[in-house]
């Protein structure tokens, strides 16, 4: 289950957040699934899972990761340097992936992604694949943070604009601080008040919307009671649905 990584790069986005790109083996994974890293700490295995930013095909495993002051296991996270060893498991699992969603749904359909912190991890590695851009019409990542400081992978995001200029809309939510061109509104309350659809240019329905939830519990709660309210249900595989979602603590 466990083999020993090798961390090859590290990013800082800010002094909390960061990225670690890691060496190591794993079996094939589908975009949107976690791993699992760990360390032992006074004799005893501390675990925490991390989805996978990479794509499938990539060299190296790449994690997005906040320090938790009073964490147990990512302010050690946040001390490795280039050459540092990390142990990792050696399959991903998790279900935030395309292939949960309804087989028939085509290309006249939107597909939404709506993250806050860390969690836009899952929803770049997809983003990183053909298959959101060959199989949806429209592709809307509204990535929601507290400062722009908070912003992590924002010149990959901008290079995705730039590439599928009439296809991907990026929308970003940040609340304790003006950014020009950002909402400053909560995701639920930008959902409520019309106002990522307006920037979106189109409109979540039952009949042509998937919405993809990862992020924080309070978040993803109240974002779907308002995706209830606008007619769409939850995923599941014996009933077919339009709403999937992953908390991430």
């Amino acid at each position: 289950m466990w083999t020993t990584g090798q961390v090859v790069e590290r990013i800082d986005w800010n002094d909390k957040l960061f990225t670690l790109k890691i060496k190591s083996t794993l079996s094939p994974f589908i975009a949107g699934q976690f791993i699992k890293l760990s360390q032992l700490i006074d004799g005893r295995r501390v675990a925490r899972a991390y989805s996978l930013v990479n794509s499938p095909d990539s060299q190296y495993l790449e994690v997005l990761a906040i320090a938790v002051d009073g964490g147990q296991l990512s302010p050690r996270l946040h001390l490795l340097e280039a050459g540092d060893e990390i142990e990792v498991t050696t399959t991903a699992a998790g279900f935030m992936t395309l292939d949960e969603l309804p087989k028939e749904e085509q290309t006249q359909s939107d597909l939404w992604f709506l993250a806050t912190g860390t969690a836009v991890g899952p929803f770049i590695s997809i983003m990183d694949t053909q298959e959101p851009w060959q199989r949806f019409k429209k592709v809307i990542l509204v990535y929601g943070v507290r400062e722009k400081q908070d912003l992590a992978y924002f010149e990959k995001l901008q290079g995705l604009v730039s590439t599928y200029s009439d296809q991907f809309r990026l929308i970003l939510s940040v609340t304790r601080e003006d950014v020009s061109g950002a909402l400053s509104e909560r995701i639920p309350d930008a959902l409520e008040s019309g106002n990522l659809e307006k920037m979106a240019g189109t409109i979540l329905s039952p009949e042509h919307s998937q919405v993809m939830l990862c992020g924080n519990p309070g978040m993803i709660s109240e974002s779907v009671e308002v995706l209830k309210a606008k007619g769409l249900t939850k995923n599941l595989r014996r009933v077919p649905g339009q709403i999937t979602m992953e908390k991430y603590w």
